[in-house]
């Protein structure tokens, strides 16, 4: 089984090849996101604390949070499954995956490392990784460079370099809120506004128009009424 540990402290991931089966006995009947000691894979490891996030099995189907078994299952999938990526809208299929218990069939282990040990893991634990990409969002790039809530982050976005290239590269910062945004957002609201008031008084008018047709007909009516009632009376009168 091979077994691939990242450390998100440093960025830096090593794959190790396990032949010894009795090596993997803690880990097996494990959970995905359960936190198993690495004492048993070497003497390196003594210290270790790893969390399980996942794997493969030796035909490549992927182990999937919350199927508790350590068998393959098929599964219906949707838009927003974990597993799966829709080729169209409102999308469903039919496909294997592995449950999340751990079993002597995985091919390909993925853990993290909670706690360091004593010794220093080559390619794991000796270096440091420089991020490839710096912070997109506004928020981030100033909770990363202390900045004011009130002072202008786009000098201070992470550019970087690319071979073959002129120039730098920098990410499009998210939710910047910048003065062309501010009087949008206050259009907007204006807009919105302005539409309800016109809403009202297009209201207002039309109940004045059918309050107007309501007594024009009640008026209409009565004057009918004392038409046929005078009319009846001269045909009584006659009558007599």
């Amino acid at each position: 089984m091979k077994i691939n540990i990242a450390n998100p402290a440093n960025g830096q991931q090593k794959t190790v090849e396990v032949e010894d089966d009795r090596k993997l006995l803690p880990f097996f009947d494990k959970r995905m996101a359960a936190e198993v000691p690495g004492d048993s894979l070497g003497d390196e490891f003594k210290g270790y604390i790893f969390r399980i996030t996942g794997g493969n099995d030796k035909q490549g189907f992927p182990m999937m949070q919350g199927v508790l078994t350590n068998t393959r299952v098929r599964l219906l999938f949707k838009e927003g499954m974990p597993c799966f990526r829709p080729r169209r809208k409102g999308q469903f299929k039919r496909k294997s995956v592995r449950g999340c218990i751990v079993g002597p069939d995985i091919g390909v282990l993925a853990l993290t490392v909670v706690k360091q040990g004593d010794n220093d893991i080559p390619g794991l634990t000796d270096g440091n990784q420089p991020r490839r990409l710096g912070p997109k969002r506004a928020n981030k790039i100033r909770k990363l460079f202390a900045l004011a809530k009130d002072e202008d982050v786009r000098p201070h976005v992470i550019r970087r370099t690319i071979e073959g290239r002129k120039g730098d590269k920098a990410p499009k910062i998210q939710r910047l809120i910048t003065s062309t945004r501010i009087y949008r957002k206050k259009k907007r609201q204006e807009d919105k506004i302005a539409k309800v008031k016109k809403s009202r008084e297009a209201a207002a008018k039309y109940k004045e128009v059918l309050d107007a047709w309501k007594k024009a007909k009640k008026e209409h009516k009565r004057e009918e009424h004392d038409q046929k009632a005078a009319a009846a009376k001269k045909e009584a009168a006659k009558a007599k």
